[in-house]
């Protein structure tokens, strides 16, 4: 894998843990899900929002890409003490899909097909 890349990832990784560090929730359960690519476009948004909100919160992936065959573990840790998680990811090509009430308490992975 891309050397540029992996820092990249890592630096997501450690972002979304310090935010979850600083949540209200503290119920000890583990939010953090494995998203694969397994398609043939690249990723270009990922959006995880809990089933309570109104709207999709920001995009994990920043400018960040996610090519095909390519994973990262995002913490979905929100500080809602919320499980179910809608999942929404937006391709290269301008298509996107839709993961709904995906339980990030005991799941341990979204991997995306065509």
């Amino acid at each position: 894998m891309n050397r540029k890349f992996i820092t990249a990832l890592g630096a997501l990784v450690v972002l979304a843990t310090s935010t979850a560090a600083s949540s209200d929730c503290d119920d000890g359960k583990d939010r953090r899900v494995r998203i694969t690519n397994d398609t043939s476009y690249s990723l270009v948004q990922l959006y995880g929002s809990n089933v309570g909100a109104d709207d999709w919160e920001e995009d994990v992936l920043g400018s960040r890409v996610l090519k095909p065959g390519q994973s990262v573990t995002v913490n979905f840790d929100d500080g809602s003490c919320y499980c179910h998680f809608d999942f929404k990811a937006v391709f290269s090509d301008g298509t996107s899909t839709i993961k709904r009430r995906y339980d990030v308490c005991n799941g341990t992975g979204w991997r995306i097909h065509e």
